[in-house]
């Protein structure tokens, strides 16, 4: 079972990288990762002179569980609004419009829901 966890660990992080990535070559600016506080945690903040984007990751190895954006349920989009209303208030200079994104890997396939919620 420990040998999961960190199997699993392994993948988030290594889908975050991937989003990160594919942020970044889409000119946006990685400008957060796995920045927590004592109501949860936001996978990437990015941004570009026009938007500030908070980004929810999803890896999966299949979709035996379901489709990987299918894990950001009603309440984990409530989590993740209060948590970039956090972030913003720590980040005044950020003013401006905000988005949330899901980006889903399965296997190698990577998946990005702009304005998922």
């Amino acid at each position: 079972m420990e040998d999961r966890k960190l199997a699993n660990r392994a993948r988030g992080r290594w889908g975050e990288q991937l989003a990160a990535r594919r942020y970044a070559s889409d000119g946006y600016e990685v400008l957060d990762r796995n920045w927590r506080c004592d109501a949860g945690e936001l996978d990437l903040v990015v941004g570009s002179a026009d938007i500030t984007v908070f980004v929810e990751v999803k890896a999966r190895a299949d979709e035996r569980f379901g489709p990987a954006a299918g894990a950001v349920d009603h309440r984990k989009q409530r989590r993740l609004r209060v948590l970039g209303l956090r972030w913003l208030a720590e980040h005044p200079e950020r003013r401006g419009p905000i988005r949330f994104d899901v980006v889903a890997v399965t296997g190698t396939r990577v998946e990005v829901i702009e304005g998922a919620f």
